[in-house]
This record gives structure tokens, sequence and C-alpha cells, in this order.
């Protein structure tokens, strides 16, 4: 009898991919044991678990940096349909860690999968939403911690994806707060984050008019390029010459040291500055009034979350979290006052 589909994946990866790659057949597998899929490997079927999840749906009506509801709900101007949110920033990461895990030959689909899942945990309101959480539940709530819990313990009722280890290794490790991941592929993703979000960021900064081109450090620009375009292109081209053929990922250290400029350029001009940060007072009450009354009233959360393991508190921050910026304004609108 022949090999099926992902068994000949699986032969094929062997063949092709770096010796330091993650291959699929050699994964640690899932917290359950499952049967194997003749189609997929457990890369792919990670990946499309994560696409038909609730959690990654929600990233459409998820803040990035400029949020939009206040105004929408309350008839004021808002700043346009063209800004990133979530769901779109997932997607630019997901093709720049593509492009950059094929030019090194790692593995595609668990990049793909870990690009997909990073940012699940991103509460309402972007990191105005985190923020106001870590204070309301006494220590530090972080998105990438929290995609993890999503995947394992909140998605699909309660009972979680079942994702493997390495998917699961690098949600939680994509972000340069934590701990490092354990596969390139991982590390791919950490790279591809940051190069995704401080040039859609900048752009969407020019679009609100809160900084122009010029503003930007000219050694910055004279590295990177005086384009969305060109900035990418660099700082990808960055990431594979430093990494191709040597069993890591890295980036060059001219490239790395103008995303750093850009960086810091980024926070003391766009996410510190007062349009940016325009609707914090009323993101804030909205986070704080729904979360009092959670913890007040677990009853008033669907059953899945008053059933999943924790306090009062974490159960509350779990549902909050999950909310998209709109439901969670209509959720406080119809409190009783």
């Amino acid at each position: 009898m022949g090999n099926t589909v992902s068994e000949e994946t699986e032969r094929i990866e062997r063949q092709i991919l770096a010796p330091y790659a993650t291959l699929a057949a050699e994964s640690k597998g899932r917290e359950r044991e499952e049967i194997r899929d003749e189609l997929r490997t457990a890369f792919q079927r990670d990946r499309d678990r994560i696409i038909h999840c609730t959690s990654f749906r929600r990233l459409k009506h998820k803040t990035q940096v400029f949020p939009q509801i206040f105004g929408e709900a309350e008839g004021r101007a808002t700043i346009g349909d063209h800004f990133t949110v979530r769901m779109t920033h997932t997607l630019e990461v997901q093709q720049i860690a593509r492009t950059i895990a094929r030019a090194l030959r790692l593995n595609e689909d668990l990049t793909e999968a870990v690009s997909l899942g990073h940012d699940l945990g991103h509460t309402p309101f972007g990191h105005v939403g985190e923020g106001v959480l870590s204070k309301l539940i006494g220590t530090k709530f972080h998105h990438a911690e929290q995609s993890l819990r999503i995947v394992e313990v909140l998605e699909n009722d309660g009972r979680g994806l079942n994702l493997t280890w390495e998917v699961r290794d690098g949600i939680v490790g994509h972000s340069w707060a934590l701990p490092a991941p354990a596969t390139l592929e991982a590390w791919v993703v950490r790279f591809a984050d940051r190069i995704a979000y401080l040039n859609h960021d900048l752009t969407d900064a020019m679009r609100a008019g809160i900084v122009g081109l010029d503003d930007v450090p000219e050694p910055a620009l004279r590295t990177l390029g005086r384009t969305h375009s060109e900035r990418i292109n660099t700082l990808v081209m960055g990431v594979v010459d430093a990494s191709a053929g040597r069993g890591v990922v890295d980036m060059a250290p001219d490239a790395f040291e103008a995303m750093d400029q850009l960086r810091r350029f980024m926070f003391k001009n766009v996410y510190l500055s007062d349009v940016a940060t325009t609707d914090r007072e009323e993101a804030t009450t909205v986070i704080r009034t729904l979360f009092a009354h959670y913890v007040a009233t677990p009853t008033a959360m669907p059953e899945m979350y008053q059933a999943i393991p924790g306090d009062a508190r974490t159960r509350a921050a779990d549902y909050v979290a999950g909310m998209t910026d709109s439901y969670a304004f209509k959720l406080f609108r119809e409190l009783p006052k």
C-alpha cells in the first residue's frame, strides 16, 4: 500500500529542507494523541485549526494602534478604513515569515501556523487594553501568554485546539519580551512580527498625519529605504543574508540598527503620541467596567467561561480579553447604569 499524501509531504520535507529545519515527522507531538491525517502534516493541521477558530476571526475587529470604535459608535469622525487591524497585521506577518522561511529552506507550514496564531491573545483596544488588564489582575497580562492560553484552554468550548508542541512554543515565544523559542521557524516569526508592525504602523501614522517621512531619522531611511516596500525588502534581506546556511536566524547588523532606530522613533513619536492614545480614557473605562461586572456577576458570562480553570478574576480577564473592540463597547453600553 502506498504512502498517504501527508507521508509523502514528510518525505519531501526531508529531501528539500535545510538540515536544521523542523520536520513535521519529528514533531514532539500533541498533548492528546490523534490519528494521522491522510492529507495534511501535523503543522498543516495546526495552521488550519487556527484559521478556523473563533479567536482568529475576531482579529478583524481588534485595534492594532489606532482605535476607531468610539468614533463610529458616537458619530464622531473616524481616522479611516485603511488602517491596520490585528487581522491584517497577522496576515502581513504570515507573508513576511513565509518569504524568509522559504529563502532559508525552513518549514513554511510551521512558520505559517505560528504566524497565524501569534496574536490571538490581544485584548480589545490594542496595548491600552493589555495595560488595563495587567492592573486589574495584579500581574502582567501578556498577549503572547494569552495566545497560548487560548489555543491550549479557551478555544473549542474549553477543550483547546490540541496543537503541536512546536507551534505552541512558537506562539508564546514570538515576543522579544519572553524566553526565546526553540525552533528556527519561530525565530523567523519573531523577526517578521517586528518587521511588519514597524512598517505598517509607520505608514498608518503618516496617513493619520502624526508624522511625516522627513521626521524619521535620516540614517534609518538611508539604510532601509524611503518607501514601505523598500523598507520591508531591506529588513527581509537583512535576515536572509545573515542567516542563510548558518543554522541560526539573525539580522545583518546595519539592518538591525536601522530597525532599532525606527522602533525608538515610533515609540517616542507614534505609540505614545496624543493621537494614538486619544481614546485611552474611554477604552480604560470600558474594560474596567466590564471586568468588575463579570467578577461580581460571573453568571453573566457564557457558560464556557464560567467553567474554565481559574478564579473569578482570571475568568473575567479571559472573557474581556477575547472581545472585539465593537463587542466590548456594545456590552458596556448595555450594562445597567
